[in-house]
């Protein structure tokens, strides 16, 4: 007997041996590449068919016909789908593959009405030039999407402010490749090391918002490899996204997410990109091109895809009946999804609802907005507000919260709009005030200090009162806000009478501060008669704290620009935006001319001098750049200095390093100068820190269609160190070698 038993036991040990060894998948040893093969190896047609459509919107699903939603998926759906998310892919529980279950946006998680926390715009945390401080935002926001039952988030927008108008630049991280390149790393960084799968959008050229799904960008592969694509390769190299959202637009004459030089030749294999391709909600066109393509998740139907069902089952089994599709190429769509789930954990780490700290994370959120508020004017030393015994606070509805932007990224704030009601309160509103009063929190920093301290409001819809209330005050400080969101563009000019109110302000009080509450750039008409201004950007949900923390002096601002200026319309390098204004549909076309000149690049290519230069920013302390260095070793640059603290305050500068070639001509570059580094130091008054940093070559060469690959070319070049674009008192010459590699990356 005891022989029979110990004989059964081996048996029962060796089948579970084999049953292990056929489930690869499970064995968290292997790789993800492995894992992921091995999982797709075991599915059946209908299993891996699965993985390629994700799904939202029950109620419209439920309506579908049954031969292109089957009624087990639309039961899964109704049972699993998130009300209110972005979308939800079904798992298969026979072989352990977890749902996807997929949530917006870059500034917290937007789902439903749940309220959440809400960071800085991603365009306000790229002015910290600072990495460290998206990738902890990240983190945050991962963790609560993964509270809330989440792990795929629709993160990590990189697209460059090529138009200083569009309505979605908020969500991006200026108009430079390196720093949205870093910038949007440390965010998709900071997610997926929190298990969850992180995108990087919207790929690509996707630079306004009129006509976004009508319009088809002319551009040269050059213009594209040295400015949008490049700012996605540095997020690609220094983030390894699970996924790439392809965008609405067409490049070149062919829908982007169909697009065989974006998605297969540059993205899969130039870039060696491992992930899947998913469609922005509504984006594909067609079943067989998309798919051979390089699109690998059709995403969000029935929601937003008027097109048609291109992936369902039906309709992918006749186009691989009929040989348009190959099965092989069905296996590489899956095994592209799968990747990420084992590669950030979150096949083995499930997400879990859960309790939120939700005091923590405003504190993160809080965080990140004192890092990269923007001090742009500061005449006579009025801020910080030190001593101030009344302060008129005016308009932008500062008694009640700061402004949010509009569209897939809001997120619906902890504590609820502080503003309801505002038009447009349908997509892509509502709009949102996130509940931090800049009033109150002006009110509790001074009186804290100065109990005496008179802080009163008044809204600014009515000058006359604005304008006494200014005149009765030691300091007036103006809130001016512009709204913008998905779906439309804007203008640079402020709406309604805000212009009016800050320049009636400004005459009947001199010490007039301006905070500004924006998308990105505004026009300052204003500018003169001012001597403060602030940038707020689109703060959190602790802007109001910030906010008040900066102007009292609590926090020394260490904001700088991620994006320039313009001081008119006259300077932009298109006089309209194809399409503005008239409604969605129409056809219309563009050409990038000005290439790769993006923001800096072109006023420098023009001559222009913006109202405000890429890199600005102010702080209440000063900063002196010394010790530059810029050293060739085999062809490769590194480039350092050192920031001293010249001042009396404790604060953060940022050390940037440009490189301009002596014959802009002779080297192919776009303008006369590019960013290559940039460093952030937290020093005491009279302190100092030094750093170096190896340049990417990428930065120093061109794109060479003709061999697909980089060059720089033999030259003098001088490196500029300073604090801003138009600030670069102290320089370096290196003299480069002639060097050409290719642009395919090794695996």
């Amino acid at each position: 007997m005891m022989k029979q038993t110990t004989v059964a036991v081996l048996l029962a040990c060796a089948a579970m041996g084999a049953h292990a060894q056929d489930r690869a998948w499970l064995d968290k040893s292997k790789s993800a590449d492995e894992r992921a093969r091995a999982a797709v190896a075991a599915m059946t047609l209908d299993e891996k068919l699965l993985l390629i459509v994700s799904y939202t919107d029950k109620k419209d699903l439920a309506k579908q016909p049954d031969d292109i939603v089957p009624p087990a998926v639309k039961a899964d759906v109704a049972a699993h789908h998130i009300e209110g998310s972005a979308g939800y892919v079904p798992g298969i529980p026979r072989l352990g593959i977890p749902p996807q279950w997929q949530t917006d946006a870059s500034i917290g998680v937007r789902v439903g009405g749940m309220e959440r926390t809400a960071l800085p715009s991603s365009l306000a945390t790229a002015a910290s030039f600072d990495p460290a401080v998206s990738e902890a935002g990240g983190r945050m926001i991962a963790d609560e999407a993964r509270a809330s039952g989440f792990n795929t988030f629709l993160a990590g927008g990189a697209n460059l402010a090529r138009e200083p108008r569009n309505g979605r630049n908020f969500e991006y991280v200026g108009e430079d490749p390196l720093l949205a390149g870093r910038m949007a790393a440390g965010l998709i960084n900071g997610i997926q090391a929190r298990h969850m799968v992180s995108t990087m959008k919207h790929f690509a050229v996707n630079d306004h918002e009129s006509q976004r799904t009508t319009v088809d960008v002319t551009i040269s592969p050059e213009a594209m490899r040295q400015s949008d694509l490049l700012a996605f390769e540095i997020v690609n190299d220094l983030s390894k996204p699970g996924s790439v959202m392809c965008s609405y637009n067409l490049v070149n004459g062919r829908w982007a997410c169909e697009n065989e030089y974006l998605l297969n030749k540059t993205l899969k294999q130039d870039w060696k990109f491992k992930g899947y391709v998913m469609a922005d909600w509504g984006a594909v066109h067609s079943t067989a091109d998309a798919a051979n393509h390089g699109l690998d998740q059709f995403t969000g139907y029935p929601c937003c895809n008027h097109h048609g069902p291109f992936y369902s089952a039906k309709n992918f089994k006749e186009a691989m009946n009929k040989g348009d599709v190959s099965m092989r190429r069905l296996d590489d769509m899956a095994q592209r999804i799968l990747w990420p789930l084992f590669q950030t954990g979150v096949f083995d780490d499930p997400a879990k609802v859960g309790k939120i700290d939700f005091a923590a994370h405003a504190a993160v959120a809080q965080r990140a907005a004192e890092e990269s508020l923007v001090l742009l004017k500061n005449e006579g030393n009025l801020l910080p507000l030190a001593n101030v015994k009344s302060v008129a606070v005016i308009g932008g509805h500062a008694d009640k919260g700061v402004l949010a932007g509009g569209g897939s990224s809001g997120v619906t704030p902890v504590g609820g709009n502080a503003v309801p009601n505002l038009e447009p309160t349908k997509w892509p509103g509502p709009v949102i005030y996130m509940p931090s009063s800049p009033l109150a929190a002006i009110k509790s920093e001074l009186q804290g200090r100065q109990p005496q301290a008179k802080v009163a409001y008044a809204s600014g819809t009515d000058i006359d009162a604005a304008v006494a209330l200014a005149k009765q005050s030691e300091v007036a400080v103006v809130f001016v806000t512009q709204w913008m969101g998905e779906g439309f563009d804007g203008r640079l000019e402020l709406d309604g009478n805000q212009d009016a109110l800050v320049a009636a302000v400004a005459r009947a009080n001199p010490k007039t501060v301006v905070v500004v509450e924006s998308g990105g750039a505004i026009l300052m008409p204003w500018l003169p008669q001012v001597p403060a201004v602030l940038e707020a950007f689109y703060p959190g949900i602790r802007g109001g704290q910030a906010i008040a923390r900066i102007l009292t002096g609590k926090v020394n601002p260490s904001g700088h620009l991620p994006i320039s200026f313009p001081a008119s319309n006259a300077q932009l390098a298109h006089a309209e935006i194809p399409g503005f204004g008239k409604p969605d549909g129409i056809p219309v076309h563009i050409t990038y001319d000005e290439g790769a000149a993006i923001g800096y690049k072109w006023y420098d290519a023009k001559g222009y001098k913006p109202l405000f230069a890429f890199g600005h920013g102010l702080s209440y302390t000063s900063f002196a750049v010394a010790e530059p260095k810029a050293i060739v070793a085999n062809g490769a640059l590194t480039v350092g200095a050192a920031l001293r603290n010249t001042g009396k305050l404790a604060g953060k500068g940022v050390v940037q390093v440009y490189v301009a070639p002596a014959d802009v001509k002779a080297s192919g570059w776009e303008a006369p100068k590019r960013l290559v580094a940039f460093q952030k130091f937290d020093l005491q008054a009279g302190g100092a820190n030094t750093f170096a940093q190896a340049v990417d070559p990428r930065l120093l060469a061109t794109y060479e269609v003709a061999d697909n690959s980089w060059r720089v070319r033999a030259g003098t070049y001088r490196v500029l160190f300073g604090q801003a674009a138009d600030d670069l008192p102290v320089s370096v010459d290196v003299t480069l070698p002639d060097m050409t590699w290719s642009a395919v990356h090794k695996e």
